[in-house]
């Protein structure tokens, strides 16, 4: 359970830094938005707060999907983070709709297009820096740990340096004499945003329904199999993911005139080299078949 620990508290930490940023900047940008006139920016500010809320799916679906084995869920509870991670998309599509919807009801209707002030620049300018900080920050600490909701929440993150790209784009365009611009931007930002909804709701699905890993995965440890001592051959290697975890099954040919104990070794050596080599394998299930 040590993973699953490191997991979790790294999962904390990473959290409740982005729910304070993100809290602090969405109420920068709404209030920029409210008093520079820009609609694309408060979209983009609804965007910020959205986070919040997803970051707090993450911490809770990490939390449980980190509970020890039970009698009642004797695989774990790993795929929790699916579901966590399956939530956020949800949400983050949503949001998307929501505001490509406003910004379609601002181009039909022209006579409430307002150009924005120039502080709504300067809030998108800073957004756009935070947001991709951000997003480097979480992606770094969900590569550490391999957490697909952790991962899920940076490209939440990305989407929204993405939604207040266009949203300076929009602004600026704006105050160049097209007004339409800021609310075009508020529908180009909902594209971004719901195709990185689907990206996430489809990772979080392959890892429900047990895919396997990808092939450079799979070709490393095949390579590592081979090179243990007493291994004449790999019958079958198979993987699948489950949550953040692996499970590997291995049918590996040994002599068929070594003793059990000797082709008990072998596989023992086996187990022992992917799951030291490859630290989110869960459990690796070795079967020796006897080879004349």
């Amino acid at each position: 359970m040590e993973q699953a620990s490191d997991i979790r508290n790294v999962t904390m930490r990473v959290s409740t830094i982005n729910i304070m940023v993100n809290f602090v900047l969405s109420v920068i940008k709404l209030t920029a938005g409210i008093l520079a006139n820009s609609g694309a920016l408060i979209s983009d500010a609804a965007h910020s707060a959205s986070d919040v809320f997803s970051t707090f799916i993450v911490i809770i679906g990490v939390n449980y999907s980190s509970k020890k084995s039970d009698k009642e869920h004797q695989y774990g509870h790993e795929r929790l983070e699916c579901v966590a991670a399956i939530v956020l998309a949800v949400i983050l599509f949503a949001t998307g709709v929501g505001i490509g919807w406003s910004g379609l009801e601002k181009i039909l209707n022209r006579s409430v297009l307002i150009v924005p002030g120039t502080l709504a620049l300067a809030a998108a300018l800073v957004s756009i820096v935070i947001k991709e900080w951000m997003y480097w920050f979480t992606r770094a600490a969900a590569k550490k740990v391999n957490s697909g909701a952790l991962m899920a929440d940076a490209w939440h993150h990305r989407s929204d340096a993405l939604s207040s790209l266009g949203a300076l784009v929009g602004i600026a365009g704006a105050r160049l004499g097209f007004p339409v611009l800021d609310s075009v931007a508020s529908v180009v930002i909902s594209v971004f945003v719901a195709k990185a909804a689907l990206e996430i709701f489809k990772d979080a699905i392959d890892k429900m329904v047990d895919k396997s890993c990808s092939d450079e995965t799979v070709a490393k440890m095949k390579d590592l199999v081979s090179s243990q001592e007493g291994v004449l051959h790999i019958d079958n290697l198979k993987t699948r993911l489950f949550g953040a975890r692996i499970y590997v099954d291995i049918d590996i040919a040994a002599d068929s005139n070594l003793s059990l104990e000797k082709s008990h070794e072998i596989a023992q050596r086996v187990h022992d080299a992917i799951e030291t080599e490859f630290t989110e394998v869960k459990h690796c299930m070795v079967h020796v078949n006897p080879k004349k």
